[in-house]
């Protein structure tokens, strides 16, 4: 089945450096040129979209109606959320840049936060469209046995439950 797996435009904290999970900010002027520039980019599909704002937006400017749902929200950093990447402890970066063992404190465990995602996907019966955020995606890839980050307004097509497809970049 295929799934469009679309990461939401830029926010200010993306551009910061800052750990961006539950905390509900919307798009910078950049992630918002990112969004439009999905637009006609993407196929005409069922859509679902992350139910914070950052996503939502993404998808409306990229020409969707979404249904929203928590299930495809970041994962909660709890008392992390917001720290800066280079001020965190090395036990979190580096169990972040391992996708593995890592469950910040008063946050949503790693293991939680995909079990989560990948129920969600698990449930959907046909090709759709997903507007989302980076640990979502990557969670998906690490489920197909591959890994990567995706950047901001752009996404990653693939065959669910087999392979990746293809990476989409449109350019604002």
């Amino acid at each position: 089945m295929e799934l469009w797996l679309v990461r939401h435009g830029e926010t200010l904290w993306n551009r910061e450096g800052r750990l961006l999970g539950w905390t509900d900010l919307p798009l910078t002027p950049l992630g918002e040129a990112q969004a439009r520039a999905l637009k006609g980019n993407l196929p005409p599909l069922p859509a679902y979209s992350s139910d914070l704002k950052r996503a939502l937006q993404t998808a409306l400017l990229a020409g969707f109606q979404p249904v929203p749902t928590q299930a495809l929200r970041e994962i909660h950093f709890g008392v992390l959320e917001g720290a800066l990447w280079e001020g965190l402890e090395p036990q979190h970066k580096e169990a972040l840049l391992r996708f593995q063992g890592f469950h910040p404190p008063e946050g949503e465990s790693l293991e939680g936060f995909q079990g989560r995602v990948l129920r969600f996907l698990e449930g959907l019966t046909g090709p759709a469209l997903l507007f989302t955020h980076g640990g979502v995606i990557r969670a998906a890839l690490r489920a197909l046995g591959e890994d990567g980050l995706v950047a901001p307004g752009s996404g990653v097509v693939v065959d669910w439950p087999r392979r990746v497809l293809d990476r989409v970049a449109p350019s604002p």
